[in-house]
């Protein structure tokens, strides 16, 4: 490798996409602590605070749905235009793309045509829909970097053999040993109650569309179970006022503190998405529940080629818990499976369950290893 200073770009544009590449980052830094590293490209709140050098605030580039997307195109466009540039006058040793592949992908190309050599971190969902996109990174991805169990054989099995499953950062990273009493305690709750979490995704359009049906769900419980209460948990505060405009005075809403939320649950409802990993390694019982619109959903569904849709149940290769995704996505049967799931016998089962899927995620040491593997391509 080198003396001179490491530059390296990195684009990310979502909260979790941020998280993971601020972690990244770090454990970057830490394996090459002899070098001057200069990080520069798409950065959130949390790569910022770790030394990326934002060209674009990515805040602003999580969109959900091929029309909003489509509503969004002049945003995306003027955020290639600068990355396009940063990346030919700075000249990065690398470029690391992060999740994020209706962007990443095209930015791909551009930089791959201009000698730069790009990892791909966190591998898109291929393996589940628009599989057609494995093109694309034969062509302009160095090495992709995995983070699920069964995507690097998926890969190899198609003929590319530049990927590295390096584990779930998650595996270790998501953790609270707080205990339900103690919980409750702190946000005002009754410890008494059997407590059961709300989680209807980060994004602003999927909560709008799929926190009513939670908050039906939770309004029908609480008629008939009065020894059952709800929290809904937000990422953040602008979030948490958009969800308190929807529920109102009448439920409790804990803002960054997901995991001990999670945790301290007997029970939860999750949004399809990085929260149900989450709430699997922490060992709490959930239904996987997901609402889009109705054009999203019929230009999006043929697309989609997985038995699956939680990224639990895709790990565990069965159905460890209950999906209800657009049309069975009701009130009625939400309620109905968390009650259910509260029930001793299911309760213990699915823990057992989701123990065991977690179990494939590795032990830990996932950004380091992402880390090693990325400075190897460097060197080389």
């Amino acid at each position: 490798m080198p003396d001179t200073k490491l530059k390296v770009m990195i684009v990310a544009g979502e909260a979790s996409g941020d998280l993971h590449a601020a972690k990244l980052v770090k454990a970057i830094r830490e394996v090459s602590r002899e070098k001057e590293i200069e990080f520069f490209g798409a950065a959130g709140p949390r790569m910022r605070e770790t030394g990326v050098v934002p060209i674009i605030r990515s805040d602003e580039l999580s969109i959900v749905g091929l029309i909003e997307i489509a509503r969004a195109l002049p945003m995306f466009l003027d955020a290639f235009k600068k990355l396009k540039q940063a990346a030919a006058e700075r000249k990065p040793d690398v470029a690391i793309l992060v999740d994020f592949p209706d962007f990443n992908l095209k930015i791909a190309r551009s930089l791959k045509k201009q000698g730069v050599k790009v990892v791909y971190y966190i591998s898109p969902q291929i393996w589940a829909w628009r599989s057609y996109r494995l093109n694309t990174i034969k062509k302009y991805v160095d090495l992709m970097i995995t983070i699920l169990p069964f995507e690097a054989d998926w890969y190899r099995s198609r003929g590319f053999e530049k990927v590295e499953y390096v584990g779930s950062p998650l595996a270790t990273e998501v953790s609270s040993d707080i205990t339900p009493e103690d919980f409750c305690r702190d946000h005002g709750l009754d410890p008494y109650k059997e407590l059961i979490a709300l989680l209807p995704g980060s994004r602003t359009k999927e909560v709008a569309r799929i926190l009513p049906v939670m908050l039906d769900a939770a309004r029908h419980i609480e008629d008939s179970h009065s020894d059952i209460q709800f929290v809904v948990a937000a990422a953040n505060d602008p979030l948490a006022r958009g969800i308190k405009e929807l529920t109102g005075e009448h439920f409790k809403i804990i803002v960054g503190s997901t995991y001990d939320t999670l945790k301290a649950a007997r029970g939860a409802a999750v949004a399809s998405g990085t929260a149900t990993l989450e709430a699997a390694i922490l060992g709490t019982p959930m239904a996987i529940v997901y609402k889009t619109s109705t054009l999203n959903y019929s230009l999006l569904r043929p697309l989609i080629s997985v038995e699956h849709f939680g990224l639990v149940n895709l790990i565990a290769g069965e159905r460890v818990v209950r999906e209800m995704i657009q049309h069975e996505c009701t009130s009625e049967a939400l309620a109905d499976e968390l009650l259910r799931l509260l029930k001793p016998d299911v309760n213990a089962q699915v823990r057992e369950k989701l123990a065991i899927t977690t179990d494939k995620l590795g032990h830990g040491g996932a950004s380091k290893r992402a880390a090693e593997a990325i400075l190897a391509l460097i060197s080389r």
